[in-house]
């Protein structure tokens, strides 16, 4: 079993910075992509950005230029930089981990818990 858990939500002010991560743990062989997807109050959950292992990475629109996604491979974990902050990036955010739990096996999606994001005065 996969085991996923972010941290470094809370309450920040627009313009404001934050900077989310999120851990993967438990049974790992590799791991093909982590990102982040996010849900506002009221709304469907949404992509954010992504981070696959080759290096390549994908933002939404709304947060290019203002959001960075990087990986640290060695420890299973990604990251999410979070700059000039709008009210409208308020939501929970969730981390997700495609991961593969042996040679040859397919990569299952885990999803953590999410942590919430508030951009207020």
């Amino acid at each position: 079993q996969v085991h996923v858990e972010e941290s470094g939500g809370g309450l920040v002010r627009p313009g404001g910075s934050l900077r989310l991560s999120c851990t993967a743990s438990g049974s790992i062989f590799s791991i093909w992509a982590m990102g982040w997807h996010r849900q506002a109050p009221g709304k469907q959950r949404e992509f954010v950005a992504s981070a696959i292992s080759g290096g390549n990475t994908n933002y939404d629109d709304s947060v290019k230029g203002r959001f960075t996604i990087s990986r640290d491979n060695a420890k299973n974990m990604v990251y999410l930089d979070m700059t000039s902050l709008k009210p409208e990036d308020t939501a929970v955010y969730y981390c997700h981990a495609d991961v593969a739990a042996g040679r040859g096996l397919m990569p299952v999606d885990y999803w953590g818990q999410g942590t919430r994001v508030t951009v207020s005065t």
